[in-house]
């Protein structure tokens, strides 16, 4: 019987042993490819913001082709480029600010509720980060961050804007959880060259480029503002609608957008 007590005692600390040991060694292997993973994450955010903009060919370097690109953070309440001092007064580097953080941060954004989050945000960061290319002019392309809820998930991605800050250059979703196949085609290139050459404001300077129900009637008035809809998904095709005319209208970087052109920046 001693034996047997023994013998599951023995099995017992060798198993507990083995466990502590594997724990020290994952927790080291998490620890060592943080750094890594980190540098993974921003070398994929910045391939996406080039592909937004269109700027990156196969076989470039993307850092090499990112130092191209000027980061800046816009302040959403005045619709201008942040000052020193607003940033200073905030406590935000521009280096190091991330703007989804921001917006859990009730010091650094504003909560929204009903008719003012069509994007289904709950709150919306006071700055946001812009990418700049300027061109030999010196007149600059602008890559925007945008967001919103679909289906399933909240989705992630840049717009680019040609230097009239109306006509969209390139749109693509860096993160989504829609379903494969349906809301999921949000990742399909081929819809994703729909949007190059669209009219985001009309007229009257309102945000009104959006998706519509099946494919966009070329003789339609609206035509320049229609993307073609994602077939069997409804619910994704209006959370993307939301988030586009939201970001890019009067709550969003409108205001913004509407003082470079005027300023013929």
């Amino acid at each position: 019987m001693s034996s047997n007590n023994d013998s599951i005692q023995r099995t017992i600390i060798v198993a507990v042993a083995l466990c502590l040991v594997c724990s020290v060694f994952v927790a080291g292997a998490a620890v060592g490819l943080k750094p890594i993973q980190q540098e993974n994450r921003d070398l994929d955010r910045k391939r996406n913001i080039l592909a937004a903009a269109q700027m990156l060919q196969p076989g470039e370097s993307v850092d090499e082709v990112f130092a191209t690109v000027e980061k800046r953070l816009v302040n959403l309440n005045t619709g201008r480029f942040a000052t020193e001092a607003e940033l200073k007064e905030a406590g935000v580097n521009v280096d190091s600010y991330v703007q989804q953080a921001a917006a859990k941060d009730p010091a650094l954004s504003t909560s929204l509720k009903g008719g003012n989050d069509p994007a289904g945000i709950k709150r919306r960061a006071k700055f946001a980060t812009v990418y700049i290319v300027k061109d030999e002019d010196a007149k600059a392309r602008i890559i925007l961050p945008v967001h919103g809820y679909g289906l399933w998930s909240t989705m992630y991605g840049f717009m680019a804007l040609e230097n009239d800050y109306s006509t969209v250059v390139g749109f693509g979703f860096y993160q989504q959880g829609e379903t494969p196949g349906l809301g999921g085609e949000v990742d399909n290139p081929n819809w994703k060259a729909l949007w190059e050459g669209k009219e985001v404001y009309n007229e009257e300077g309102k945000a009104v480029i959006g998706l519509v129900k099946g494919s966009v009637d070329p003789n339609s008035p609206q035509a320049d503002h229609q993307i073609d809809g994602l077939s069997g998904a409804t619910l994704t095709s209006r959370g993307v609608t939301n988030l586009v005319q939201y970001w890019l209208g009067s709550e969003g970087f409108g205001p913004f957008l509407a003082e470079l052109r005027s300023e013929g920046v």
